[in-house]
């Protein structure tokens, strides 16, 4: 039987907040885990199953040249699709500039290491599980929010789709609409719309990060073989 330490899970933007958790989780877990961020975190060296691949997802023309290189030789058995920026504005301000680098980040780079992570599982015969990182924005509105949730809103339709046409491969692919979480892209917000924000949930409190991790954890082991094509809403009773 395949052990955990040879399942190996490529997590983005783990240097920090949500990612920093996810992979924490995998590795405490058995997991190896692949990092890809443009900075390293010092938490996650003290891992023998973590190895670290710095680069900027906002450079999406080389990712694809970028990944070859360094994993090559590697057997992909999961992709979590975690690293996101937000361009928050309303919608007549729009800076195409902005708008394209959130794209190249929240979208394309996702899209072009699902590529990779595919053909991968493929040539392996690997039965993977791929888990995108998707935002309650989608589904909710908020002011401010609407070119963000329009690329998460990418990743949810993508993901769907992805599930279709390689559930017959036994590869998955499912989303998780995250609530809003106390990490370093809603420190942006006063105390006052955090508070409005965490009022409308069921729970009236944000979102852990440790429950988002624990989800993805569970979509990525053989525990949920039989979901594929799912948004999973962990949002602490918003929607």
């Amino acid at each position: 039987m395949e052990k955990l330490k040879d399942k190996t899970i490529i997590v983005t933007g783990v240097s920090k907040g949500l990612g920093l958790t996810i992979s924490k989780n995998l590795l405490n877990k058995g997991y190896s885990v692949i990092g890809i961020s443009r900075t390293s975190s010092e938490e996650l060296s003290f891992f023998e199953n973590f190895k670290q691949l710095n680069f900027d997802l906002s450079n999406s023309e080389n990712l694809e040249t970028f990944l070859k290189l360094n994993l090559k030789n590697t057997k992909i058995s999961g992709f979590v699709n975690n690293a996101a920026i937000a361009y928050d504005d309303i919608i007549t301000n729009l800076r195409l500039d902005k708008l394209q680098t959130m794209y190249n980040v929240n979208v394309i780079s996702p899209l072009i290491i699902t590529k990779f992570c595919l053909r991968n599982m493929i040539l392996h015969k690997i039965k993977g599980s791929i888990v995108h990182i998707s935002s309650i924005s989608v589904h909710t509105g908020y002011s401010g929010l609407s070119m963000y949730a329009s690329t998460k809103g990418a990743l949810e339709a993508f993901s769907k789709n992805t599930g279709r046409e390689w559930g017959r491969k036994g590869i998955r692919s499912n989303c998780i609409v995250a609530g809003f979480m106390e990490t370093e892209m809603s420190n942006t917000l006063t105390n006052e719309q955090r508070d409005r924000i965490y009022k409308r949930t069921s729970l009236k409190k944000p979102t852990e990060t440790q429950s988002v991790a624990n989800t993805v954890e569970f979509l990525i082991s053989d525990k949920s073989n039989s979901i594929t094509c799912q948004n999973i809403n962990v949002d602490s009773g918003t929607i």
